[in-house]
């Protein structure tokens, strides 16, 4: 008695969708759902971990959970798994790791104690107008003789 062999069909995995389709997914996500104070961030050179981090509040517990399976939803549309969802049981910070992008939605109290954004964006804004060089700022005088 012989049987045959059984074929596994394998198909290599769709490649992840571009980070600027990820990112803009992410923000029609956040923005469907009524997100508030949404911010985007850039972090490519400053971190490995991803590329962009979009931060957004929710007006309650239940509001920030929602945001959160919004962005899970719209992802799975493009195919895209979140590597990991941490924080849903409480919902006052919850975090939805999609690779190049990282999702944290936050009640306002929470942003605000956390500070994200100054976090990431230290030294991205550029000099002050008020400040110049040393030398024209009082630093020492030459003499031209």
């Amino acid at each position: 008695m012989t049987s045959q062999a059984q074929v596994i069909k394998t198909s290599l995995p769709t490649p992840p969708p571009s980070v600027e389709l990820l990112l803009s997914t992410v923000l029609d996500a956040v923005a469907e759902i009524k997100a508030v104070d949404v911010a985007e961030i850039d972090v490519r050179g400053k971190t490995s971990v991803c590329d962009y981090m979009v931060i957004a509040s929710g007006t309650s517990t239940r509001h920030v959970k929602s945001i959160a399976e919004e962005v899970v939803k719209f992802a799975k549309r493009l195919d895209c798994q979140p590597l990991g969802v941490e924080g849903e049981r409480e919902s006052e910070w919850v975090l939805v790791d999609l690779g190049d992008v990282v999702v944290h939605v936050m009640l306002p109290r929470v942003r605000e104690f956390y500070a994200l954004e100054r976090l990431w964006t230290v030294g991205d804004e550029p000099p002050s107008a008020g400040a110049v060089d040393g030398a024209a700022a009082g630093g020492p005088a030459r003499d031209a003789g």
